[in-house]
């Protein structure tokens, strides 16, 4: 399947507005040897730090790095249906969950830049790598 050259730039501009906006946050907070976390915090920063490096090779390799995409796109999705809709049903948000729920709601861009049918072809339809051990 081809993917039109203006959907690749698409895809590099996702991924680019992760690795700067996402990137811009974390890596000063990584780089601070002043920085003191609690054990999640720290797990929650260096993934988000890998996934900001990641990105910088999903410019270069916009097809390759999808997966990256569908990962960014699936844990948003998830956080939403499991914390920020139960707590917006029972009418517990506080500033700090409505800053969340903006941030991770800029992620929904990503169900319109991601090449949903080309996703289909290379994870759904096509074989998968053999299981012998030959």
């Amino acid at each position: 399947m081809t993917i039109s050259v203006f959907r690749l730039y698409l895809l590099r501009a996702g991924y680019l507005l992760i690795a700067l906006a996402m990137g811009g946050l974390t890596w000063p907070e990584i780089l601070d040897p002043a920085a003191d976390w609690s054990f999640n915090q720290g797990v929650v920063r260096c993934m988000l730090g890998a996934l900001t490096l990641l990105c910088l090779l999903g410019v270069r390799y916009p097809l390759q790095m999808l997966p990256l995409l569908m990962f960014e796109l699936t844990w948003k999705m998830i956080w939403l249906a499991r914390v920020a809709l139960p707590a917006w049903m029972s009418g517990h948000i506080d500033d700090g969950m409505a800053e969340n729920i903006f941030a991770v709601g800029i992620g929904a861009i990503y169900w319109f830049i991601i090449p949903w049918r080309y996703v289909i072809d290379r994870y759904v339809t096509q074989s998968g790598d053999r299981w012998a051990w030959r």
